[in-house]
């Protein structure tokens, strides 16, 4: 596994990391995500300063995995029943 040394700019600092190739462009992408986060709360919230905007970020991306990992949970739940449905049905059918 291909491993780069890539650097991360978030609220003025920058974060060397070493990472897997396959990973780097995921990385960049949160990396300039959280940047705009920042700017939003900065623009339209009364921010502090860059750590105040980076607890905003933290709270809303943990908020947002959070749902999501909700409706995955509740997708697998449906997805469970359903399949229980149809294997009853199916052994009803080869009684």
């Amino acid at each position: 596994m291909e491993v780069r040394r890539i650097t991360i700019n978030i609220a003025g600092r920058v974060y060397p990391l070493n990472v897997p190739a396959a990973e780097e462009e995921t990385l960049r992408k949160v990396g300039k995500q959280i940047e705009n986060m920042i700017k939003d709360f900065e623009q339209n919230f009364d921010v502090r300063d860059k750590q105040d905007a980076l607890a905003m970020c933290a709270l809303k991306l943990g908020t947002n995995a959070e749902v999501v990992s909700l409706n995955y949970e509740k997708n697998i739940n449906s997805t469970n029943d359903r399949l229980a449905k149809i294997n009853q049905s199916l052994n009803e059918i080869g009684k």
